[in-house]
């Protein structure tokens, strides 16, 4: 069981730790030799990457974001196939039960570190392509309809923001239209309120009418990105 917990434990670690990989920072970095904290809305997310280098740059940051989230769900699906094929699942371990809650806490450990990088000081993304990525792999019907409704609400309102936090309102009714199991509904339900959560300064300039759409620049002041 030891050997089992130590496995369960390492992928949770790994898990964070790529979600923490700083995407938007480093290209940021690279490109334009500043740090993308200091600038736009202080998040090393793909929009504010999309704001301060263009499209293609905030393409590839989106991208790679996303890939994060499949990756940490994709190691999940490979540890019970690696320890079931050399029999390290303890007789005690109902691994049908077990996989959907290591994929919950691995999915979240992921969201958690794209928005509070080790490798940044805490600091971080908004977790909406990583919390992506995890859904598309987690079902990638969920996945796609999530993408679905972001489409629709930034065509019709050409808010970024607004669009991430209407995807991450109707995750939860889409796990339970899907099917998915009860852990996989509680990961929707959590990741999504704290994608909002981290959207709150957003939600303030949506209430105030001062929420930029696609093309404009954010207001000189910084929202925090803590």
């Amino acid at each position: 069981m030891a050997i089992w917990l130590t496995l369960c434990g390492t992928v949770l670690i790994i898990a964070y730790l790529l979600g923490s990989f700083p995407t938007g920072y480093i290209a940021v970095k690279q490109l334009k030799g500043i740090d993308i904290r200091e600038v736009g809305s202080g998040s090393t997310g793909a929009t504010n990457v999309l704001r301060t280098l263009g499209k293609v740059p905030g393409a590839v940051v989106l991208l790679i974001d996303c890939c994060k989230g499949i990756l940490v769900i994709a190691l999940v699906y490979y540890l019970f196939c690696f320890a079931s094929s050399q029999n390290l699942i303890p007789p005690t371990v109902d691994a049908i039960i077990w996989q959907p809650w290591l994929i919950t806490l691995a999915g979240f450990s992921a969201v958690l570190g794209h928005s509070k990088s080790i490798f940044l000081g805490f600091t971080g993304g908004k977790s909406v392509a990583t919390g992506l990525g995890t859904l598309l792999a987690i079902s990638w019907q969920v996945g796609l309809a999530t993408l679905g409704v972001f489409a629709i609400v930034i065509a019709i309102s050409r808010i970024v923001s607004l669009s991430s936090i209407s995807g991450a309102i109707a995750v939860s009714i889409l796990m339970v239209v899907f099917h998915q199991p009860l852990p996989c509904i509680l990961y929707a339900v959590v990741g999504g309120l704290y994608v909002i959560w981290r959207h709150r300064a957003n939600v303030e300039r949506l209430v105030a009418g001062t929420e930029p759409k696609i093309g404009q620049n954010l207001s000189p002041e910084p929202e925090q990105p803590a």
